[in-house]
């Protein structure tokens, strides 16, 4: 990659100072605190002040477990260098340069994947790197202080270092250390978020595939060990100390984000999985529905029509939202009755609810606008703004054809270095979150660097073409 971009240093440059300046305008114009922003940041400041994992509750620091401490970790650290001056901008600019810094390792999963076709190589490590640089999806979630930055870094260079340990097994070498450094990068995704682990699974797959086709069992063995052993290690201190405090065996965060002692709504949350399928739903109804703390009232006109089998359906439905928005807390007999009508919608529809919903809820974190931490209308199909709405549609059509690109070059070029665990990921992380009440579209960005990458081949392979 270094040679590649000595010989190319003026495009390199040219395409690094676009990707700032394009992450830059989200990061001073359109910066983005979500919920599990401040989140984050309240358990890195207990972290740095008073030296607890914990939340802030009436002024008290009180130890929790919902979330990883990957994230909160690296606010931490921003957090005391910065001294006086703590804030969340700082946290953004940092980021900056995490994802511009993720682009060149996206162009070295190109340049790596497609080493063996001299005619394509170079054009497409290019191409990825504009790609990359350019990329407004993954460079919206710079400006936002969430774990996406980093995850989409760390998935990348795993798989980077996993493609070159691979070409080193295959030359003869045992290629241990790069190995390690794919473990290392495989660690630093899982203490991230708890789907950092499906990487993981995904690359011990392929190297347990591997060990049956080939001699050199012995080195395969070992890389898988290590690989392990090394992404696997910073759970252990996690695991224990959640034991310890909790008394329960956690080694990843709660599925639910929800403390060992507080109640999850799981009828509520199934009903909702018979009839969501995109995210605006999420923000209608999803998240106005808490437990420990007051939610939002629901308003019942903005749920579709498919959430409804039939109008006694609907007004039973109608009748516990009336239950809920009377104190903002859902309770265990309102939530009895979603699970009630949850169990009756599955048995008059299994198809839809197994099969038709989950893969609508993948569709729709894949190809939707991805306007989400922006100030647009999510629901941007009614034109009650038509300048949101165009910005939208377009915003849409720009992801449909790098996603399409990305497709194509799955479709194509499956002779690619480590091309089975590069669709393998994609793959398992999607059904992954076909399985998740709340299809969020920046779920399927940590596929993203693997998208450009194989897309990137495509456009290589078009501007490469001979001109009539």
């Amino acid at each position: 990659m270094r040679e590649l971009i000595r010989k190319h240093r003026l495009f390199f440059l040219a395409f690094a100072l676009a990707g700032v300046a394009l992450r830059l305008v989200f990061v001073y114009l359109y910066p983005h605190n979500a919920g599990d922003s401040l989140l984050y940041a309240d358990i890195a400041q207990n972290w740095l002040h008073h030296g607890t994992f914990a939340l802030t509750e009436n002024g008290v620091p009180v130890p929790t477990l919902i979330r990883l401490p990957g994230y909160p970790a690296f606010l931490a650290v921003i957090f005391a260098l910065g001294g006086k001056t703590q804030t969340l901008r700082a946290v953004l600019l940092v980021q900056t340069f995490i994802d511009l810094a993720g682009c060149f390792v996206t162009a070295g999963l190109a340049l790596e994947s497609f080493a063996d076709q001299k005619e394509l190589v170079e054009r497409a490590a290019k191409w990825a790197f504009a790609l990359a640089a350019l990329c407004p999806f993954t460079a919206n979630y710079a400006a936002v202080p969430l774990t996406e930055t980093l995850a989409i870094f760390f998935a990348a260079l795993a798989l980077l270092l996993c493609a070159k340990a691979v070409r080193g097994m295959d030359a003869g070498d045992s290629a241990l250390g790069v190995w390690c450094g794919c473990g290392a990068a495989l660690a630093a995704g899982v203490v991230l978020r708890p789907d950092g682990g499906i990487l993981l699974a995904v690359i011990l797959a392929y190297l347990l595939w591997r060990l049956f086709r080939r001699e050199s069992k012995k080195q395969i063995f070992t890389a898988g060990v290590l690989v392990t052993v090394i992404a696997l290690a910073p759970l252990v201190p996690w695991t224990v100390r959640n034991w310890r405090r909790f008394q329960v065996f956690q080694p990843l965060a709660p599925r639910y984000a929800n403390a060992p002692d507080e109640y999850v709504p799981l009828g509520f949350n199934r009903w909702v999985k018979t009839w969501l399928a995109e995210y605006v739903s999420v923000e209608d109804v999803f998240w106005n529905v808490s437990t420990e703390t007051p939610g939002d009232t629901v308003d019942t006109t903005l749920i579709p029509q498919r959430a409804f089998d039939s109008p006694n359906e609907k007004t039973r439905t109608e009748k516990l939202f009336a239950e809920f928005n009377q104190t903002l807390i859902l309770m265990p007999r309102t939530d009895a009755g979603f699970a009630e009508l949850a169990r009756e919608r599955i048995a008059h529809a299994p198809l839809r609810y197994y099969v038709v919903l989950p893969a609508a809820r993948v569709a729709d974190m894949w190809l939707r606008p991805r306007t989400e931490m922006l100030p647009v209308d999510q629901r941007w199909w009614t034109f009650d703004d038509p300048p949101e709405s165009w910005f939208a549609v377009g915003y849409g059509m720009l992801n449909l054809l790098l996603v399409a690109a990305g497709v194509v070059g799955l479709a194509r070029f499956r002779g690619v270095r480590i091309y089975w665990v590069m669709l393998g990921f994609v793959l398992a992380r999607s059904v992954f979150l076909s399985t998740m009440e709340n299809p969020e579209p920046r779920y399927v960005l940590e596929c993203f660097p693997v998208m450009l990458a194989m897309g990137a081949g495509v456009c290589a392979g078009i501007s490469g073409r001979p001109r009539v």
